[in-house]
C-alpha cells in the first residue's frame, strides 16, 4: 500500500472551526517543533519523520525529533530551565509522555495549556471523563496532553516451537517449569520489564481496584504479597536463571529470533506483524494475550510550559490527531499503531481510509486482544521497580 499522498492528507483535514485556529497556524508558520520522544523504534522514529515532511509541506511547521533513551531525560531538561527562570524559550516543544513523567510535569505546573479542546481534529475524539484520552494512568488529563497512538501490552511467541502459550500471568510459573531457560523478561528498569510485573499484579492482587489509586506502605505491601510469591517461583526457570536480563523489548526479540527464548513481548500489537515483515522474527510468530485482558493505555503529546514554539507543536498534535494520520500510522506497513479516534465520529471517507488497510497473519484484530485492563496509579510502578530491584538484585 502507498503512502498517503499529500492531497489525500489535506483533503481529509478537518476544517478549522475555532476561531483563533487561523491566528494559531499563522504564529506557527516557519517555526521548527522539537520533538523529544523516545528513539529506540525505527518505525516510530520514521513516522515522525514523515509527520514532519507533512507539515512542513502543509503548514510551514518543520519537525526535528529529539531521540530519547527515557522520557526523564526532557523532564529534567524542562525542570532545570524553570529552575534557571527560564520561563520562555525553552528547548523542548513536544513530548511523548505517559505516566510518571506526566504527572510530574503536571503537579509541578511545566505544561502548557490546556490545549487539546482547542485542537480542530479534537472533534474526533471521545472526551468524556472516562475515555482513555482523558485519563492517563489514573491522572486525569486536563486538556494538558493530547493523544496521538494506542497500546496494548501483548507477548509474542513462535509457534513453531509453543503449541500452548500461557493463558494467565500465573500460568507462567507452571509454563516456565516446564520449559526452563526458554522465557524471559526486560529488566524492569525498562518500561517493558516494569509493564510485565504490573501486568501480573493486576491479576495476583487480591484487590486490583488499590491500584487505581496512589499506593500507600499498607496497600503496597497486602496487593504484593502474591506478586512476589509468583515471581519467587519464576525466576528460578527464567532465562540464565534469572540473573541477568535483556536491556529492553529489542534485545528481547532478537532473543526470541534466535532461537534462544520462546517468548516476548510488547505494547504494540503490530510489532509481531512488522518485525515478520522485516525479517526480524520468524515467519511462525503470533501474538497472545492473557485470557483476562492485558494493560493498555494512550500515548500522548505535552507542550511544556516553556515552550519556544507552543504554536508549532500545536499544529503537530493537531496533525497527529487527523484521521487521514491515524489510518496511515495504523498500516502496518507503516507502524500498526491502532487509531485513537472514536471510530463513531469517522465519516465515511475516514472510515474507509481504515477498511482498506492491509493485514497479515500475525496481525491480531481488536476482538483477538481481549479486555483493556487500566494502568495502575503512575506511584505504583515507581515502587514497584525499587521492590523488584532491592529483592532481586543484591
Amino acid at each position: 500500500m502507498k503512502l498517503p499522498a499529500l492531497a489525500l492528507i489535506g483533503a481529509m483535514l478537518a476544517t478549522p472551526a475555532l476561531a483563533d485556529w487561523s491566528q494559531t497556524l499563522e504564529a506557527a508558520r516557519g517555526q521548527t517543533v522539537y520533538w523529544n520522544a523516545w528513539g529506540g523504534d525505527a518505525r516510530t522514529n520514521d513516522f515522525i519523520a514523515w509527520v514532519g515532511s507533512q507539515t512542513e509541506a502543509l503548514y510551514g511547521v518543520k519537525v526535528e525529533q529529539v531521540k530519547l533513551t527515557d522520557t526523564a531525560e526532557a523532564v529534567t531538561r524542562v525542570i532545570a530551565e524553570k529552575a534557571a527562570g527560564q520561563n520562555s524559550g525553552g528547548t523542548v516543544d513536544l513530548i511523548w509522555i505517559n505516566g510518571p513523567n506526566f504527572l510530574a510535569m503536571k503537579e509541578q505546573g511545566l505544561l502548557h495549556g490546556p490545549f487539546v479542546a482547542g485542537l480542530p481534529n479534537a472533534a474526533y475524539l471521545d472526551l468524556g471523563p472516562t475515555s482513555p484520552a482523558s485519563v492517563d494512568f489514573t491522572t486525569p488529563v486536563d486538556g494538558m496532553e493530547s493523544p496521538w497512538r494506542l497500546a496494548k501490552f501483548v507477548f509474542t511467541y513462535d509457534s513453531a516451537r509453543v503449541d500452548a502459550p500461557p493463558q494467565s500471568m500465573a500460568e507462567f510459573v507452571d509454563w516456565a517449569a516446564a520449559h526452563p531457560g526458554r522465557f524471559t523478561h526486560p529488566d524492569p528498569s525498562n518500561f517493558m520489564g516494569a509493564t510485565f510485573l504490573k501486568q501480573a499484579l493486576i491479576e495476583l492482587a487480591p484487590d486490583a481496584s488499590l491500584l487505581q489509586a496512589p499506593v500507600t506502605d499498607a496497600d503496597f505491601a497486602s496487593a504484593t504479597a502474591p506478586l512476589w510469591a509468583w515471581y519467587d517461583a519464576l525466576r528460578p526457570n527464567l532465562w540464565r536463571n534469572g540473573k541477568t536480563f535483556p536491556e529492553n523489548e529489542s534485545v528481547q526479540q532478537q532473543l526470541l529470533n534466535d532461537g534462544e527464548v520462546d517468548i516476548s513481548m510488547s505494547f504494540d500489537p503490530a510489532s509481531t506483524a512488522a518485525a515478520i515483515a522485516q525479517g526480524l522474527l520468524p515467519e511462525t510468530a503470533r501474538v497472545f494475550v492473557p485470557k483476562g485482558g492485558s494493560i493498555g493505555n494512550i500515548s500522548f503529546v505535552a507542550i511544556p510550559y516553556n515552550a519556544a514554539h507552543a504554536a508549532g507543536a500545536e499544529v503537530v498534535a493537531n496533525f497527529l490527531l487527523d484521521p487521514a494520520t491515524q489510518a496511515h500510522m495504523q498500516n502496518i506497513e507503516v507502524l500498526g499503531s491502532f487509531s485513537v479516534l472514536d471510530p463513531a465520529k469517522l465519516d465515511a471517507t475516514a472510515q474507509a481510509a481504515f477498511a482498506a488497510l492491509p493485514t497479515a497473519p500475525a496481525l491480531p484484530v481488536v476482538a483477538d486482544l481481549g479486555p483493556t485492563l487500566l494502568e495502575p496509579h503512575a506511584s505504583w510502578m515507581t515502587r514497584l521497580t525499587e521492590d523488584w530491584a532491592r529483592r532481586y538484585t543484591k
